[in-house]
């Protein structure tokens, strides 16, 4: 009996995905447990599995199709010797249509004949505006014909495939090839108002600027929306606070001579992973979401941690931080991160959290703002240790420092609330053994 594989939602915010790569072909014997297919999510491109076991009778859509959605029939598993049913190959073989492909045209619109356009019988500039339209120009280009009266046919392109741009503009003479038609000064304005194409935003291709198109992944597209959705959103407000890092190096130095027999050595962003958790159960009022007329108050602190991959950027979570060793972060930080870049976390290790960390301390970047990550309500945005004058026991001295900046989601968190965490961060890392009490 003929079994349909329907495209797998992979994760708990999937509606579609590209399916990626298949790992199988027609005529291939499977069980279960068996790779099929590479998928491509709104988060990540992951492996697919067999559930049952047969033979791939017939692949249903093609690998590298986009914006396939959940549930539909990707393939057919039929049993050895078995043929596929017809029935089955046309209802699932159209894969989902690309967002930006163009629609079919409706068969009325094939027999109703149209009448010959008005505009035809007119003169010279019509007929510019014709031949414009069977060349390849840009869009501000083909304003700038417009409006200059130029005839786009008797120009020669020198962007990509022929394309006119600008700069191919520069020199004709406006109204040279085609004379816009004597107005009446009256009937000027109004002509002028209806024969103004809407603007259109000039682009690095408009100007003939070397370039190449490179298409989004899902998992760009995500960000671009989650993240403008954010900032529109979410009311952020910012604090900042200077943490002197001399003590907790210090004891991360001890720590790892001591860990160093079992193979384990911490980072400083294991520590700051732990000092985070520990203040946000220190201080409950920042470990909350807001959901519309409720807010949602946490009882551990469960911290996603930024990690940048190919393509983009993904959030493993270190699962109830607070109560865990700091040896246990690292090593468990370690597996998440090698697995998000190889692409092979599991859902539920990415999605949730209730507080997330952005480390860029590595890159160099003293301070910076992050944008939050909704549902969560705040990110602790990490900069550099470097040396800088500090003042000791009143007396000015050089310390290591970094900036650390919190993020909070103004309807779910105060000001206040935002800097007492802020504090309490702070003190934990600069009187760093309470991190492993």
């Amino acid at each position: 009996m003929a079994i349909n594989i329907q495209m797998p939602a992979l994760s708990p915010t999937m509606e579609e995905g590209t399916l990626s790569k298949w790992l199988v072909k027609e005529g291939d014997t499977v069980s279960s447990g068996d790779l099929l297919a590479e998928i491509e999510t709104d988060k990540a491109t992951m492996e697919f599995e067999a559930v049952d076991e047969g033979v791939v009778g017939k692949i249903l859509v093609a690998e590298g199709t986009d914006n396939v959605k959940v549930g539909t029939v990707i393939a057919v598993l039929v049993e050895e010797g078995e043929e596929v049913p017809s029935g089955d190959a046309p209802a699932a073989a159209k894969p989902a249509p690309k967002a930006d492909a163009a629609p079919e045209k409706k068969p009325e619109a094939a027999s109703a004949p149209k009448p010959e356009p008005e505009v035809a019988k007119s003169t010279a500039a019509p007929a510019a505006a014709s031949s414009g339209d069977r060349v390849k120009a840009s869009p501000l280009a083909r304003r700038i014909a417009t409006n200059s009266g130029i005839d786009l046919a008797a120009v020669s392109g020198t962007g990509p495939n022929g394309r006119i741009v600008k700069a191919d503009l520069e020199g004709v003479k406006p109204g040279s090839t085609a004379p816009k038609p004597a107005a009446s000064p009256s009937a000027a304005p109004a002509a002028s108002a209806s024969a103004a194409p809407a603007p259109v935003a000039a682009t690095a291709q408009d100007f003939g600027i070397p370039h190449e198109v490179e298409k989004l992944s899902n998992m760009r597209k995500t960000i671009a929306r989650r993240l403008t959705e954010s900032k529109q959103q979410v009311p952020h407000i910012y604090l900042t606070v200077d943490v002197r890092l001399d003590a907790l190096l210090m004891l991360r130095g001890e720590l790892n001579k001591a860990l160093e027999s079992r193979g384990v050595k911490l980072s400083v962003n294991d520590l700051l992973i732990k000092a985070l958790a520990k203040a946000l159960i220190a201080v409950p009022k920042c470990n909350v979401q807001f959901a519309g007329d409720q807010l949602l108050k946490f009882s551990r602190a469960d911290i996603s941690v930024a990690v940048s991959i190919e393509g983009g950027l993904i959030t493993p979570i270190i699962t109830d931080a607070g109560a865990k060793s700091v040896s246990a972060i690292s090593t468990a930080m370690k597996d998440l991160a090698t697995r998000a870049k190889e692409g092979k976390l599991k859902p539920e290790e990415f999605t949730g959290g209730t507080a997330s960390l952005s480390n860029m301390g590595m890159m160099g970047i003293k301070q910076f703002e992050a944008v939050i990550n909704p549902p969560q309500a705040m990110i602790m945005a990490i900069g550099a240790g470097e040396k800088r004058p500090y003042v000791i026991d009143d007396a000015l001295g050089i310390a290591t420092v970094m900036s650390a900046t919190g993020s909070f989601d103004h309807r779910a968190i105060d000001g206040a609330d935002g800097a007492e965490l802020m504090k309490v961060f702070k003190e934990l890392i600069e009187a760093p053994l309470g991190l492993v009490a």
